[in-house]
């Protein structure tokens, strides 16, 4: 509860502030009204705001702070996924180079308008195809004598999205396309400018579902976590339940990637801190990860797009430089499973 009324005390706040400043009461009015409006009752009699005002909150901020905790949500709970898969605490999507292969996918997309058949669906589909490949070939190359070890897992990771990042560039030069190739250089960064309300509903589905069926599965990703040999033991299907997982780490890495870009950190930072607070059960990890990403979101794309107002800097440029010390850190203290082999 207390993180829930967090999520929406931060969402206020950064529907509030901005290049011109509005009421906190003036946005859940316009919110309020909205919502009655759509449910067919007429609130125009309580109408006490501007035009301007209008549009700031409900058709720019407000779909863009909700896609902000939507991501943020989804992100997190692929960290806490991927690292309960691995038995590894430095396991995240951006550093293993999921987020990196859903790149790919949505910018041939974009580029080359490939996957065409998928109609407004396009961009998510090429973006799961290419996190679902990306994650197949990470988990193959840290494999040693059928256990996946740390070490190798982080290098493999690094390597392959090194070379999914030049793919990316290289189909971004050659589009043809200047001012395509301007904006998806802009969008490999990670941004939510320009979200519309059309853009959260399919993430909004694939992250409800998700959640809903890793819940599900949540004493089996307690027993992965315990390591390969106790999850046998207590009858769970580890090569069944990581082809599964491995499905969903990429339907959720790859939809959030395709309304956001390529966002990093989140899923190393937030699965750490929620263990910290709530342990490892993940039946309390992954709503309390959720809530983490989705307010940690928030707040980072408040910071970059009023720090150095009026030009907005990439969500994913914040992410960084908050993760890197922070995977610095981790490599530094890591200790427990994270140095050995899952």
């Amino acid at each position: 509860m207390l993180l829930a009324a967090l999520l929406a005390f931060s969402i206020t706040i950064a529907v509030t502030w901005g290049s011109v400043h509005i009421a906190p009461s003036t946005v859940w009015r316009i919110a309020g009204a909205q919502v009655l409006q759509r449910l067919g009752a007429d609130p125009a009699a309580a109408h006490t705001w501007s035009v301007q005002q209008f549009q700031i909150v409900w058709m720019i901020r407000m779909p863009r702070v909700l896609l902000a905790a939507l991501v943020g949500a989804g992100l997190a709970v692929v960290g806490v996924v991927m690292q309960a898969m691995v038995r590894n605490p430095l396991a995240d999507p951006y550093l293993l180079g999921v987020s990196s292969g859903a790149s790919v996918g949505a910018v041939s997309v974009l580029a080359y308008g490939s996957l065409a058949a998928a109609g407004a669906y396009a961009l998510t589909a090429g973006a799961f195809a290419g996190a679902l490949a990306a994650t197949l070939v990470v988990y193959a190359l840290a494999h040693v004598r059928g256990r996946i070890h740390a070490t190798r897992l982080i290098l493999s990771g690094v390597a392959v999205g090194y070379v999914l990042v030049g793919i990316t560039s290289l189909i971004t030069l050659t589009s043809g396309q200047r001012e395509l190739a301007a904006a998806l250089m802009t969008w490999t960064l990670g941004t939510l400018a320009g979200t519309e309300w059309g853009e959260l509903g399919l993430p909004t589905l694939v992250l409800a579902a998700s959640i809903a069926w890793l819940l599900l599965q949540a004493r089996a990703l307690n027993a992965l976590g315990g390591g390969e040999e106790t999850a046998v033991t207590l009858g769970v299907n580890t090569h069944d339940l990581r082809r599964r997982l491995f499905v969903v780490v990429s339907l959720l890495t790859g939809t959030m990637v395709a309304v956001s870009g390529a966002i990093g950190f989140i899923g190393l930072v937030i699965p750490h801190m929620t263990r910290m607070l709530v342990g490892s059960n993940h039946r309390r990890v992954l709503p309390v990860a959720a809530l983490g990403g989705a307010i940690f979101l928030v707040l980072v794309d408040l910071l970059a797009r009023t720090w150095l107002a009026p030009t907005e800097i990439p969500a994913g440029v914040v992410t960084s430089l908050i993760g890197g010390p922070f995977f610095v850190w981790m490599l530094v203290r890591n200790t427990g499973f994270g140095g050995h082999a899952a």
